[in-house]
C-alpha cells in the first residue's frame, strides 16, 4: 500500500486543494485493504467499492484504493454520507466503513497546533489512530454482485427510444425491452428535442458522404 502522504498528494492534485473529507476516504480505504487483505490501489477489478456520497470523499478513496467510476469498480449511492461499503468480489466479504460520531472532537487533540476546527480536523484525521477515527462493520449486499457487475458485451435497444442499454440494466415489461427512462424511473422530464448545431467535424463528414 502507498503511504497516506503520497496518497493525500495524489488526490490534492486531483481535486486541486486537500480537505479534511479527503483525508477520510483516502484513510477508509487504506482501512479496507488492511481488513480485507487486499493489496491497494489495485490495478484488476477485485475490489468493489460502493461509497455514499458524491462528494470530496470520493476523491481520496478512489486514490486509495484505484476504483473508479470509469473502471466500474467504484459505485455511487448518495446517502450525503461519508461512508463506504467494499466488496471483495473473489471472496465475497463485505465490509462497511464510517467516520466515528466522536471523530471531529477527538481530531483536536491530534491536532493542538490547529488554529481552527477545519485545520484541525485536516491533520487530526491523517494522525488518529484508525479505531479511532473510523468503525467497521461486516454487511451484505441486497443486490447480488454479479448483478451489479454485470458481464462485458451484453448490449440491448429500448423498443421505445431506440437507445442502447449495457450491462443488463433493461427492464422486460408485458414483452418489451425497455431502459429504466421509458420503463417511468427516469430522472429528467423530456421537453424538447434540440437540433443539433453544425460543426467543422459534422460538416466533413458529410463532405466525406457525398464523395466530395
Amino acid at each position: 500500500m502507498k503511504p497516506l502522504p503520497e496518497l493525500l498528494e495524489a488526490s490534492a492534485a486531483l481535486h486541486r486543494h486537500l480537505c479534511p473529507r479527503q483525508v477520510l476516504g483516502a484513510r477508509m480505504g487504506l482501512l479496507a485493504g488492511e481488513t480485507l487483505g487486499l493489496d491497494l490501489p489495485q490495478t484488476d477489478k477485485r475490489l468493489l467499492t460502493i461509497i455514499e456520497t458524491d462528494g470530496c470523499a470520493a476523491d481520496g478513496l478512489s486514490v486509495a484504493t484505484g476504483c473508479w467510476v470509469g473502471r466500474r469498480t467504484l459505485r455511487v449511492e448518495d446517502y450525503g454520507k461519508v461512508a463506504a461499503a467494499f466488496v471483495d468480489t473473489a471472496t465475497r466479504r463485505a465490509i462497511r466503513i464510517a467516520p466515528r460520531p466522536a471523530a471531529r472532537q477527538r481530531a483536536r487533540r491530534y491536532a493542538p497546533e490547529a488554529r481552527n476546527k477545519w485545520e484541525a480536523q485536516l491533520l487530526g484525521y491523517q494522525r488518529m489512530p484508525a479505531d479511532e477515527l473510523l468503525s467497521v462493520q461486516s454487511v451484505q449486499l441486497k443486490t447480488p454482485i454479479e448483478q451489479t457487475v454485470s458481464r462485458p458485451g451484453l448490449k440491448v435497444v429500448c423498443d421505445v427510444c431506440g437507445e442502447e442499454i449495457m450491462n443488463e440494466r433493461e427492464i422486460i415489461r408485458d414483452g418489451l425491452t425497455l431502459c429504466r427512462a421509458c420503463a417511468g424511473e427516469s430522472y429528467y422530464l423530456l421537453t424538447a428535442e434540440l437540433p443539433l448545431h453544425k460543426t467543422l467535424f459534422t460538416q466533413v463528414s458529410e463532405l466525406n458522404g457525398r464523395g466530395e
